[in-house]
Order: C-alpha cells, then structure tokens, then sequence
C-alpha cells in the first residue's frame, strides 16, 4: 500500500470519529475470535463526557450461513461521572451491499437501500465512571434467517443513558457490517513491510538498535508478529546494515533480532535501500536505481578484530527465483524457467594490508534468502515507469502496486502492458493496515470487519482468484495487532511462489500522476553534486558524501506521507545549507599593522565533525601591501582557528583592503569571500626605533655624566681629608 492509501484511510477514519451526536460508539465483536465492525461517533455538544458503545455479531464480523451467533455489547464510560442504565439494540438491513463504494457510503454516512429489522435488545447496567460494562445477546439461527453469503449493513443503537454532564438522554447510532461467509474463499497472501527511520535520516545508530529490538520494540514486534504466519516480508536493507556496520559493537538484542529474522521461514525479498521510491527515481529520468555511495564511513575497524560470529554473516546470493519471476518484457506464465538476478559484488572494503578484514556493501545490506527482482514503490506508476523499472533491474522487475491504479480488482497476479505487476486489494489493504496498527482491541476489531468486508466483496465475482494484501509502512505497530491482523486473513503455506505459479490477468493503469517528488528529488541531487565539490575540504569525502546519499534516498521514502515527504526534503536542503556555511571567515574588525614585516592572523571557522583542508587566499586592493597569495591550513573539528599570513608594507602608511578567501586542495571556492581594512602605519616602526635609540643615548649620556660628577666630589673629597691631614702633622711637629 501507498502513502496516499494511507492518507485517505486517515481522512476516513476522521470522518467516521466526527460522525454522530451525543455519546461516541465503536462496535466491536467479540465472539470468537471477536471482532467488531463500528466506528465511532462524538458528542459535539457535550466535550466533557466520553462514552463508547461497542457492540458486533460473529467473529470478526463474520458468520456462517444458517450459524447461530452471539452479539456483544459494550458500554465503556470515559467520563468523570456514572453513566446511567439504557437500552441497547442490535439491527440488521437484509439487503445486501453490492460492492465496495456501498460499503465505504455505510460505514461513512450510515446510507444504506433497504429496511432494518432488530435482532436483539437489552438494557445496559449502571456504569461507573472510567469503567465498562459488558452484556451478550444470543443470536439463533432464526434470527438471521436464509442470508444469502455476502456483506449486510448492521447497526447499534443506545438510548435512555446520560451522566451527570448531560441535560437528558439522548440516543445514538453507530454503524458495522455482518459478513456472511460463503463456502469457499480464495487463497489470501500477506505482504508485511519491515522498516525503521532513524532520527538523523542516515543509519539506525546503536542506541536506536538497542530500543527497536528490545522486547516492547518496534522490530521485535515484527518478527513476533509474522512468526508462525505464511506473510511475505517485505525488508529495507538498511536495517541489517545498520547492525553489520557495528560489528561487535552491535547491541546484542539488534544481533539476536538479525538471527531471528534471518531463521523465519517466511518467503521475502528487499527493499529499496531506505525504502527509497523507484517510482520517484523514474519519474525524476535517474538512469538507475540510487545506492548508497559506500558504507565504509560508517565502518569501525576496531570492531572487526573479534574471532566471526558462530552464525555465518548472509551472503548476497539470492534465493531461488520462483518458477513465473519473468524476464524483461515478459508477463510471466505458469512452468516458466526461472531466470535469477546476478549476485551483487561483495568486493571487502579498501583497508591496510595489516588491519582487520571489514565486510563490503553487499554483504552489509545482504538480505538472506530474498527473491529478487521485485520492487514495492508508490503506486503512481506509467507504463513508461514500468518501462524504466525493467531496466533498473537485471532482466527485467515484478511491480508492486495497488488495485486502485490498475482500475479495481484484477486479482494478486497482472500484467500490465507486458510487464508483470503483483496487485493488492486496496480497500481490504488498508483496512487490514488500520488493525495492525491498533493498539486498542476494540478500534482493531472494527477494521478487522471492515477488511473482511472488502474481501469477501473481492472473493464474490471468482472465489478461486489469489488476493495479495500489502499493509502499510508503519514503524509502530505492537506484535498482537499485527499477528492477529495477518491471522485474519492469512492462507497457511500461500505466498510469493502461488502467487506467480497464477497466470497473470490483464491490466491497464489508470493513476494521476504527480511530479512534485520528481522535482524536489532533482534538486536534492543537484545540491549533492554541490557537496561532492566541497568535499574535496576533506581527507576522504565519503564521510560527508555517503551519509548525505542516503538521507537523499529516505527523503523519497514510500511510506512518507505529502507533509512528511516536504518535511524531509526540508531538512535535507537546510543540512546541505548548514554543511556549506560550516566553513567560512568570521567577519574581522580592522587590523592596525605598524610594522613593515609582520604575520598576520586570520580566523577561519569550521563547524564540521572531521578536520579540513583549507588555501586561504589573500588579495590586497593596492600595492601597498605584499602579501602572501596563498597559505595552506587544516583547520580541526569544531574550533576555529587563526591562520597567519607574512605581509610587508611597502610605503609609509595608508589603508588597504585585503579580499579574504577560501578554497579546497583543488581549487574548489568554500563559502563568500570576506574584507578585512589593514591601516598601514609603517612608518611608526622607524619613529619608534629613532625614539627607543635617543632615549638610550639620553640615558647613556646622563649616566656618565652623574659618573663623572660623582667621581670629581669624591676626588675633591679626597683632597681636603688629604690638606686636613697635612696641616694636622704641621700642627704636631711646632708643638
């Protein structure tokens, strides 16, 4: 199914939820397996109670001809006050609805042909507040009477009962089918999408592993939920990559998950690489099918020294091809000879000689004992897509597509203008879709009966043609909607090799096609050819090309609705912007150079996780500056760094501009230039050595001259002591 299926379920599901009056129904059926077949209705007068009816006949909707049955009436109240007793009844129009647009005007607007007759009625007890109530109504085969197999309208109606928030009683009607089986029904395959996004749009990291294949998670879920089923699982290749690439630093849940899945029976073959749209691709004029560039980035050689794993890693060897896969431009026939695809190069990753031995592409997306050659795009396919399809795949590509773009049903097997397609039931699919996605068992018992509706509706016109359900992507589901779910419909032993062994009936297509994910796909591509160049900043480019490649691939997702689909390619133009603007000049403030030799610093910014190679460029607007052209730099992750640039100034003084740039090893522009004002003031230089040099002349010469002066009073001083001296001995010798 597709995610336009998707939307229009949504959009009915909101119709159904806004129909009604007072108090909200839902019928459910519980019998049996039980399942319901109502949808609900809200008070929208009355926003503070909250009361579900929920009521259904047989199992899943369905009973035999001539059976007795057992209707079973739920009263669930939400709201914060006691519900009061009322009377339930339980109707059914005989006539019966002729066909798929019958059923979805039942179901959605409660208008059927015919009259209603009551099957049975009871009065509902007291029910507490945040509590329900549960009562059975026996239904003997009298009641139903001679009903012919098919699909009649049923509904239940509650009256009498109010809560405290109500001014008085008010009724309300909810609508379900009862499907009356016939004898035979055609075999039913089940096709069961396993994907998961990651929050950064590249690999499921190991934190994400670990919550996914946790008991609660999401893949867990999965493999518990096709676990004894004949569904056919449909794998994004990304999933087991994503574990491989960890290698013994893989959460050991995500390990055991990868070897469960690996030990299921269950027929499969692979998605796209992130589920990527082929439809897209084709419509965008790709000459092939995008890849990833390469894994290796995402590859830690420290985790590949460990002794290998006991279990074997899958190989890429495909599975035999079943007998009516076809070669191109064939529509496959019964007892055709199978024609296998080729064996994907499993090439090692490039490594030192002396490291460990890292696994390749192929071996890290393998997907064990997949068939080949099929792919599950959107469904707004051409012929000239299906044309472009047989050449992105070797010999030619079984299509998967849904019975609403091949004009209603044609059965699970079809050619369409010789080339082979499997087709899903539509509205069954996305009933089917609906309950395995439903956590609550009352709202998945009701699209339980509304998918066997739809099926036995399908069933009527040739009870011997194959039908193939296709559920959506949805990266929610619990493992009991959805094993309960496949169960409902699933033929035991029935699956891909049944499918094509049925000659293949007629088509044509008949969708309306869109090119706006075309356009936004080109120029994704367009800005990746941008990066491809500005990679050449790093020591190896693939660990920004190869992460951008595949968030490109996500971004065109099958599953991806119109809104989610422009919020991913958002993000992707908004990284390509951050990663082009990561690298870049700061703006400076001018630079006073008074000197007439000096290094000049200049800032450069880099905002990516690995190092970058960088030639900074500087022009001057005059030759009053020479400047060195270009200086070479690796600038480290997350830092930003100045880069010193010899300059000489050639005149005394003056301003100058000196024009900034960046660039790659190879020459390839990085980011805007930038101008940086340099006030030459050279001059200054030989001032201040003249000025330096005569306050040392002045200093000198003021020493010596306090030397001297200190000198001459020391020799006067000696002097006199010595004429003192003298005169004393003259003194002495008259005496």
């Amino acid at each position: 199914m597709t995610a336009t299926t998707s939307e229009n379920g949504l959009r009915t599901r909101l119709h159904r939820l806004a129909r009604g009056s007072v108090i909200s129904a839902i019928v459910l059926g519980l019998a049996g397996a039980g399942a319901p077949g109502a949808f609900a209705a809200t008070d929208a007068e009355s926003e503070s109670s909250s009361v579900d009816l929920l009521v259904s006949a047989g199992v899943r909707g369905t009973v035999a001809p001539g059976a007795a049955t057992t209707a079973s009436i739920t009263v669930q109240n939400d709201s914060e006050s006691e519900l009061s007793s009322g009377r339930v009844t339980v109707e059914l129009n005989r006539t019966p609805l002729a066909d798929e647009a019958a059923i979805t005007t039942w179901l959605d607007d409660a208008d059927a042909a015919g009259g209603f007759e009551q099957l049975g009625a009871d009065t509902t007890a007291p029910v507490d507040a945040e509590a329900s109530e549960t009562t059975s109504l026996s239904l003997p085969p009298e009641v139903l009477g001679d009903l012919a197999p098919g699909v009649y309208p049923l509904r239940a109606t509650l009256s009498g009962a109010q809560t405290d928030a109500q001014d008085d009683a008010r009724s309300v009607t909810s609508t379900t089918v009862l499907v009356v089986a016939a004898a035979a029904n055609p075999p039913i395959a089940v096709m069961v999408p396993v994907t998961a996004t990651p929050d950064d749009g590249a690999l499921l990291t190991a934190d994400e592993l670990s919550a996914l294949t946790a008991p609660d998670g999401a893949l867990t879920a999965v493999v518990e939920g096709v676990r004894g089923t004949s569904a056919i699982l449909a794998i994004d290749p990304a999933i087991p990559a994503a574990i491989r690439v960890l290698g013994s630093s893989a959460p050991e849940s995500a390990r055991e998950w990868l070897r469960l899945l690996d030990a299921l029976p269950n027929e499969r073959f692979a998605l796209q690489f992130g589920d990527a749209d082929a439809t897209t691709q084709a419509q965008a004029g790709l000459p092939g099918l995008l890849q990833p560039t390469t894994l290796a980035p995402f590859l830690n050689p420290s985790n590949f020294t460990e002794p290998a794993d006991e279990t074997p890693t899958p190989t890429a060897t495909p599975a035999p091809t079943p007998a009516s896969l076809p070669s191109e431009g064939s529509v496959p026939s019964e007892g055709a000879e199978p024609t296998p695809a080729p064996t994907p190069s499993d090439e090692p990753t490039p490594q030192p000689t002396d490291g460990p031995v890292l696994p390749g592409d192929a071996e890290l997306t393998a997907i064990e004992g997949a068939t080949p050659g099929i792919l599950w795009p959107r469904s707004d396919v051409s012929a000239a897509d299906l044309d472009v399809f047989s050449t992105y795949v070797s010999n030619g590509a079984v299509t998967v597509l849904s019975s609403s773009s091949v004009g209603g049903a044609v059965g699970a097997h079809a050619g369409v203008g010789g080339r082979s397609v499997l087709v899903t039931a539509a509205a069954a699919s996305d009933a089917l879709s609906q309950a395995a996605g439903e956590d609550d068992t009352a709202a998945r018992q009701q699209r339980l009966a509304e998918a066997s509706a739809h099926l036995s509706l399908s069933s009527q016109s040739n009870p011997t043609t194959p039908l193939l359900i296709g559920l959506d992507r949805d990266e929610t589901r619990t493992a009991e909607a959805l094993r309960e779910a496949v169960a409902s419909v699933d033929s035991p032993g029935f699956g891909l090799s049944e499918v094509f062994s049925v000659p293949a009936t007629t088509a044509t297509l008949s969708t309306e096609q869109d090119q706006s994910r075309a356009l936004a796909l080109r120029g994704m591509l367009d800005s990746e050819v941008v990066l491809g160049d500005f990679s050449s900043i790093l020591d190896d480019g693939q660990v920004l090309l190869s992460p951008k490649r595949i968030q490109i691939m996500r971004a065109t997702a099958v599953g991806l609705t119109e809104k989610g689909f422009d919020e991913a390619v958002s993000d992707v133009n908004v990284a390509t912007a951050d990663t082009l603007n990561a690298v870049d000049i700061p703006p400076a403030s001018t630079i006073q150079l008074l000197s007439a030799n000096a290094d000049l610093p200049f800032s450069v910014r880099n905002d990516l996780p690995w190092p970058v190679n960088i030639q900074l460029s500087v022009k001057p607007s005059d030759p009053r500056l020479d400047v060195q052209s270009v200086t070479p730099w690796t600038i480290q992750p997350g830092t930003t760094t100045r880069v010193k640039v010899p300059v000489s100034a050639r005149v005394g003084s003056g301003e100058v501009t000196l024009t900034l740039s960046l660039s790659s090893p190879t020459g390839v522009p990085i980011s805007q230039p930038e101008s940086v004002r340099v006030s030459v003031r050279a001059e200054w230089e030989a001032i201040g050595l003249g000025v330096f040099g005569g306050l040392i002349v002045l200093l000198l010469g003021l020493g010596i001259i306090r030397t001297i002066r200190r000198r001459r009073r020391e020799a006067a001083a000696e002097n006199d002591q010595e004429t003192t001296s003298d005169s004393d001995a003259v003194e002495e010798m008259n005496e």
